[in-house]
């Protein structure tokens, strides 16, 4: 998988090249590269070739959007009550 295929506008390149841009700001644009990550291609994968590409600079907010791209979302929590517990009539 090469970067033009997970990274084809640019946007995490360019990420890493805006001076003072905020962890927010990444958020953004990780976001906006993962809608465009074309079908086929695993995040994962595609995360851990980006920080093998750009990822040498540890201080940079991008590079921690990144690692916290490839941990797991917490597990959903019932929530609800009593009225989640209930059943509803027919």
């Amino acid at each position: 998988m090469t970067l033009d295929e997970i990274d084809a506008s640019g946007l995490i390149r360019e990420a890493y090249r805006i001076d003072g841009i905020g962890a927010a700001e990444c958020r953004s644009i990780f976001v906006d590269w993962a809608i465009k990550l074309p079908a086929g291609i695993a995040p994962a994968a595609a995360i851990r070739r980006l920080l093998a590409e750009y990822g040498t600079d540890a201080e940079h907010p991008m590079t921690a959007v990144l690692q916290e791209g490839l941990t797991a979302p917490p597990s959903p929590v019932r929530r609800g009550g009593r009225r989640g517990r209930r059943c509803l009539p027919d």
